[in-house]
């Protein structure tokens, strides 16, 4: 008989946007008449921008001849896009990759969790709390979570990130091996400085800490104090992995495309102290698993970086980020307690007299028919908070304020 992997029994049955899908349809179908505004889920609602649309199609056009039909494309990424990124994404911020450091996926959130494929299940892992649910939900599936006993997980290391400490992580009080960070956040969309982020690089340096840095939210930084690659850290390649997405800043949500940065120079050991290059790993991993993004996809991905597809998704940023000061003005002006929405299109904000967040939640939805996210529903250190997504268009914004101002 087939054996489970036991781990995946200790996953709560319900995620996070599944449990609020349901209460906003339960709502729906006793308040019909009722105009539902979502703030909630963090997915994109301007279209793409032309300029990628154009490549797409002329992307199917040739996959509609022989003489320029492709198969099977590199596992890796075609080097088009790839080269692309280098210039663009790093050059221009004075850091140096190799093409063979990088590699294409379907977004961020597949490589982000298919990472522990190649680590050890006895890792101890720290977390910024709250925190992203897929970091925990894969260290579960792998077995180095632990128990989870009053909304912890035994061997996850969680470090707060409240505004008691200014949303800043302080260096943990035990060993940890692996150390996710998301910066711009989600979900309290607040950032770190260089020297914040330098301290973790510094961190890592000394304790052979691997982190994991997630930078999906980069092109919405404005401050010129918050680095866009962790890699702009001096010795950030022998310790960290870099995510990055087009969903949320070219609008890739429904197109899937991202990539993942493991550097050449990056080692990690085995049990006797063998160093071991996680590149070579990553490369080996990714051709037995992984099929490689679609050519039509990497066409539109290379796309953006063109002078007008740049321009197209500068655009879109500008608009959502208008959003987020529109509500955060807005928020603050009701005498609440509201964080973020500067470099990132997230708004995290304090309940009312600290309510509870699912139940702040079930209050929002019923008196206003505004959905937001749960704060809790991202990590202990959230109870409390409650985050807004600055990803709706502007009539729907204007008027989730307008409800929200009337109501508080």
């Amino acid at each position: 008989m087939a054996l489970v992997n036991e781990n995946f029994l200790k996953i709560p049955d319900n995620y996070l946007f599944s449990d609020i899908a349901k209460k906003v349809n339960a709502f729906k179908v006793t308040h019909p008449k009722d105009k539902v505004i979502s703030l909630g889920i963090g997915d994109v609602t301007r279209p793409l921008p032309k300029a990628v649309c154009d490549a797409m199609h002329r992307a199917v056009d040739e996959m509609s001849k022989a003489e320029t039909f492709r198969g099977y494309g590199p596992e890796q990424g075609y080097s088009f896009l790839t080269d692309a990124i280098i210039k663009h994404d790093y050059a221009s911020r004075g850091v140096s990759l190799e093409p063979n450091e990088i590699f294409i996926n379907d977004g961020a959130k597949s490589d982000a969790g298919n990472i522990g494929d190649m680590l050890r299940h006895d890792n101890c892992v720290g977390v910024t709390d709250p925190i992203y649910p897929v970091y925990i939900d894969s260290n579960v599936m792998a077995g180095r979570a632990g128990v989870l006993e009053s909304g912890k997980w035994s061997n996850i290391v969680y470090i707060p990130c409240t505004a008691e400490n200014n949303f800043i992580p302080e260096l943990p009080s035990r060993r940890i091996d692996i150390l996710y960070l998301c910066y711009p956040n989600n979900p309290t969309g607040t950032a770190l400085t260089k020297d914040a982020l330098k301290m973790w690089v510094n961190y890592a340096l000394t304790n052979d800490v691997l982190i994991l840095y997630d930078a999906a939210y980069e092109r919405y930084i404005s401050d010129p104090d918050i680095p866009h690659s962790i890699y702009e850290i001096r010795g950030a390649k022998k310790v960290a992995v870099e995510f990055r997405s087009f969903s949320k800043t070219a609008g890739f949500t429904g197109v899937r495309c991202g990539y993942t940065v493991v550097p050449r120079e990056l080692n990690e050991f085995t049990l006797t102290g063998e160093k071991v290059p996680l590149n070579r790993m990553w490369n080996r991993r990714q051709c037995t698993k992984f099929n490689g993004t679609s050519y039509i996809t990497q066409r539109g991905a290379e796309a953006t970086f063109t002078p007008e597809g740049a321009a197209q998704v500068q655009e879109n940023i500008d608009y959502y980020m208008t959003n987020a000061k529109i509500l955060k003005k807005g928020l603050l002006s009701c005498g609440l307690n509201v964080f973020g929405g500067d470099n990132a299109p997230y708004i995290w904000m304090q309940t009312p007299n600290r309510t509870k967040s699912w139940k702040f939640f079930d209050q929002l939805l019923y008196e206003t028919a505004i959905v937001g996210t749960p704060g809790v529903g991202f990590g202990p250190s959230g109870e409390g908070y409650f985050r807004f997504t600055a990803f709706g268009n502007r009539e729907n914004t204007e008027e989730a304020l307008y409800r929200l101002k009337k109501w508080l």
